[in-house]
């Protein structure tokens, strides 16, 4: 990794709380380990002539997603970067509905059908990954581990009560 590239990164993530609400016990593990994932590895290159690490903080508002681009010590923001929520919609509802009847095979059904169901379910992840790099394109430059990580994140906004 180049000295460029080490700077080109997260060191800090946050969801709107505002936004969210009581989640089940397996979301919020997804969550935390989402976060805990993306902070340990990840690339994150806002166009411009920013210098990370970026503190980033995640919403939804007005069917917007909203990645507020903050500086390391989350003090000023460097920039703002706006995607509408309607291209996702589809495949959070799938991915969703996937996880549902991954978390209830979990429960009852045979160790095939269970890991059947998983690759279902990392099948549409990577789709929303890739659709999500795709949306990114041209304002933040980011590889595909860290788009994983960033659609679970999108996923988990997309709870409602």
């Amino acid at each position: 990794m180049t000295n460029s590239e080490r700077h080109q990164r997260l060191n800090n993530v946050q969801l709107d709380e505002k936004t969210l609400v009581r989640r089940k016990p397996e979301v919020e593990h997804e969550r935390a380990i989402a976060i805990y994932d993306l902070l340990e590895e990840n690339y994150f290159c806002p166009v411009g002539e920013f210098r990370g690490p970026y503190s980033l903080h995640i919403s939804l508002a007005d069917n917007r997603l909203i990645l507020d681009i903050r500086d390391e010590d989350d003090i000023g923001q460097l920039t703002e970067v706006t995607l509408p929520v309607s291209p996702f919609r589809s495949v959070v509802k799938d991915y969703f509905l996937i996880c549902e009847s991954y978390y209830n095979a979990i429960k009852k059904s045979t160790p095939s059908q269970i890991e059947a169901i998983d690759m279902g379910r990392r099948g549409l992840h990577n789709e929303g990954s890739e659709l999500l790099r795709e949306r990114l394109a041209g304002k933040i430059d980011v590889d595909f581990e860290t788009a994983r990580r960033l659609f679970t994140l999108v996923c988990i906004l997309h709870i409602r009560g």
